[in-house]
């Protein structure tokens, strides 16, 4: 276990995302590792008490084999994954013999990004750029820039170029 190597991927099911993702599975994670996809949701009303106690926290870590059934992801956590990132995960899991986890925040994506570094932890985080341009950048702030400069691992960004 000591070896085990938590590597974490920003996930929003953009095809941005799926580019980071697919770049973490082919390039950085290795048999045994522990991926972790990290997904964060706008902050909103929430009935159900395990709602409101994740707020904090983030949810609890989601195995494949939950977060893979859309009837669950739906009714428990609000989040719909993509079938193609359920699909990159699910071959990664397969093929290479890693844990496949996920973990969803709720809140600002920079802050709860930067957040799960520490509260999971992770070694290292893959995030996607979705290539804003320059004025979009400087009014919303990048996130991934946020995440680079404020994560306390190493994080790759992966660029898109649409």
């Amino acid at each position: 276990m000591a070896d085990c190597r938590r590597v974490g991927v920003a996930v929003d099911f953009s095809p941005c995302s799926r580019k980071a993702l697919k770049w973490a599975v082919d390039n950085l994670v290795r048999t045994g590792d522990h991926l972790i996809l990290v997904t964060v949701r706008h902050e909103g009303y929430y009935e159900s008490g395990e709602m409101q106690l994740w707020e904090a926290t983030g949810s609890p870590l989601i195995p494949l084999s939950e977060f893979a059934d859309p009837h669950i992801m739906k009714k428990k956590y609000e989040v719909e994954a993509d079938p193609e990132t359920l699909d990159i995960v699910s071959t990664a899991s397969r093929q290479k013999e890693i844990t496949v986890l996920m973990k969803i925040f709720w809140g600002d994506a920079r802050e709860k990004i930067c957040e799960s570094v520490d509260n999971i932890p992770l070694d290292c985080l893959v995030i996607g750029n979705r290539g804003l341009g320059k004025i979009k950048r400087a009014i919303m702030g990048s996130v991934s820039n946020f995440v680079v400069n404020n994560a306390t691992c190493p994080v790759t960004v992966v660029k898109s170029h649409d």
